[in-house]
């Protein structure tokens, strides 16, 4: 891939770098605050090394789904302010996306000085199905830089102007944290080492179908938690009550279990579980408790992975080599609900090996539950673009570069 380096002498040019700030908010007495910066930190080091260069830095990024029109609730404003604290910098604010404020504000940049734009997808053009549409937004965009620098693995899997469209019209290069991302998921692909051990979790069996097809004939064994496990328990033909089930999946895990035991591949499935009568809200305790996998109540639905299974899912991840991990094991904003992804992520800190955060919701329990960062070997910033990737999918954000 073509890093920074071949850019050049990046000094007096203006380089617009694609990053991925799309952090969640929360209102707090009217205002908008962030509750979890891990994308903005994540983002610092290319941003930073770029105006250590002398180059000056316009950062682009979206945040939500704004729907093609400007959206307050959307703003990058605080994302703004956060980023300068990270950079320990000034970072200058467009109030649009390349409109008057945009341009004014790079007109005003110097060597070393860093904006970020408003909000891509403010402009309908970003995320437009219609190449023409695409199009003209990026040469808006072009308008403002002399470089690219793609640094927002979250939305290297979108065609999308910001992310594939303006590497197609200007001199471009991945970023630091794309390159990192890109080797740790060809090392989890190409030759992982073993045992080699895929934890997956989230809600909908049919979110990971792809993966589970690609990595079913690479992995030694997959550890299947959260909301999907409920489909491969009914798969077994157990009762489920009113845990989350994807009745129209069944039949496709019943072909999972039948082709991991032809492969001699170990799918390991909760002997017990953590159920409530209710999905945990503000108006009720949660009332927990733990039933075998094969006797869920009617009247209940799981919630978590129960203690039993929690420990003979980290006795596994404890033995491997290599780990790659995406979706909790359940609830884990609820802490009667928490301790199964809690005991995965920290036996990922205990591998001798290398251990993959798969993004998304695993990557924001690793940091609600506490755990430091540094105790993985690497914590993915974009769980969609990290799925597809391990599907063998091409991503457009990465292939638009490496062809260049």
């Amino acid at each position: 891939m073509s890093s920074i380096e071949s850019l050049g002498d990046l000094r007096g040019k203006r380089v617009l770098v694609r990053s991925d700030l799309n952090v969640p908010l929360e209102d707090r007495d009217g205002t908008a605050h962030i509750s979890d910066d891990g994308r903005i930190r994540a983002s610092v080091p290319t941003i930073q090394r770029l105006a250590e260069s002398g180059a000056r830095v316009v950062v682009t990024a979206h945040l939500g789904r704004p729907d093609g029109t400007p959206n307050p609730k959307y703003s990058l404003a605080p994302v703004a302010e956060r980023l300068g604290e990270l950079l320990g910098r000034d970072v200058r604010f467009a109030t649009d996306t390349v409109g008057a404020s945009a341009q004014q504000v790079v007109a005003g940049l110097g060597d070393g000085d860093v904006a970020l734009l408003e909000n891509v997808r403010f402009n309908a053009g970003e995320t437009s199905k219609d190449d023409a549409e695409r199009g003209a937004f990026a040469d808006q965009l072009v308008a403002l830089a002399d470089a690219f620098v793609s640094d927002g693995f979250g939305v290297v899997h979108r065609k999308q102007a910001s992310v594939y469209d303006v590497a197609t019209r200007l001199p471009s290069a991945m970023g630091g944290l794309v390159a990192a991302e890109v080797d740790v998921l060809r090392r989890l692909t190409d030759s992982p080492e073993r045992p080699y051990v895929v934890v997956l979790g989230g809600s909908k069996v049919s979110d990971k179908l792809g993966v589970i097809d690609n990595l079913i004939e690479k992995a030694d064994s997959l550890l299947i938690g959260g909301g999907m496990v409920f489909t491969f328990l009914a798969a077994q033909g157990h009762e489920v009550g009113k845990s989350l089930l994807e009745a129209d999946q069944i039949e496709t895990c019943q072909r999972y279990l039948a082709e991991a035991k032809e492969r001699g591949v170990q799918i390991l499935l909760p002997t017990d579980v953590v159920v409530d009568t209710a999905f945990p809200s503000g108006d009720r305790e949660p009332t927990p408790s733990v039933v075998a996998a094969d006797a869920i109540p009617a009247d209940a639905l799981g919630l978590d992975i129960g203690p039993a299974s929690a420990a003979a899912f980290a006795a596994v991840l404890r033995e491997a080599r290599t780990v790659f991990w995406n979706g909790p094991m359940g609830v884990f904003e609820v802490a009667a609900f928490a301790e199964g992804t809690r005991a995965v992520a920290q036996a990922l800190t205990e591998i001798d090996g290398l251990s993959v955060v798969g993004g998304g919701d695993s990557a924001a329990a690793v940091r609600l539950l506490g755990f430091d960062e540094a105790a993985f070997g690497h914590i993915s910033t974009g769980g969609g673009a990290s799925l597809e990737f391990l599907e063998g999918k091409v991503l457009p954000g990465i292939s638009v570069i490496e062809g260049n």
